[in-house]
């Protein structure tokens, strides 16, 4: 007589595998990060995602905002050189991204002023910022690629000699700030961040 066991064991054992397949790839996901990365201002909610910090921390009075206009982050306001201030910066918490990823491109339009990259990563259970200057043009819109290893590790705008490279896996958030010695305004247009 003909016997349903062996292919009731079999539906079990496929039916297991169905539920349990998708668990393991997205353990594996949280555990390693993104193999890539895409940050853009399609989406209104992304603005809340921003969060800004000025000078004031420190007494300063300039001021910064971040809005999305026609598919950009408009990172924009105005710098004070009052009471020692003389900066606004803008940042954003990320996804875990993976340990092998090099480098990070960004497409903005600026003002002709010079700004940082700057990340923030956990290293060895300290916070420590990163930066990389660019100079922007007013003409048109620029592609711009970051190499990790070439970011600047810094305290309090100091670079710091003896901490460790930038890696991709310690990263926590990405922003942008802009310092100067002279008083105006600015505008850093942002269209997307990706990591690669």
């Amino acid at each position: 007589m003909f016997s349903l066991r062996p292919t009731i064991y079999l539906v079990i054992l496929l039916t297991f595998i169905s539920l349990v397949t998708p668990c393991l790839a997205k353990n594996i996901t949280q555990t390693y990060g993104n193999t890539s990365m895409e940050i853009n201002f399609d989406k209104p909610t992304e603005i809340t995602r921003w969060r800004i910090t000025n000078d004031n921390v420190m007494g300063g009075v300039s001021s910064g905002m971040m809005l999305i206009e026609n598919g950009f982050g408009m990172f924009s306001g105005n710098i004070s050189l009052d009471n020692n201030g003389g900066f606004s910066s803008v940042y954003r918490t990320i996804e875990p991204i993976a340990e092998d990823i090099k480098k990070i491109t960004i497409r903005v339009k600026g003002d002709g002023q010079r700004y940082q990259l700057r990340v923030i990563a956990h290293v060895d259970g300290y916070r420590v910022t990163y930066r990389h200057e660019f100079l922007t043009s007013q003409e048109s819109p620029e592609q711009l690629t970051f190499n990790l290893a070439d970011f600047d590790p810094t305290f309090r705008g100091r670079i710091l000699s003896n901490a460790p490279a930038l890696v991709a896996d310690q990263i926590k958030e990405i922003g942008f700030l802009i310092t100067k010695k002279t008083p105006g305004p600015f505008t850093l247009s942002v269209a997307t961040i990706s990591f690669e």
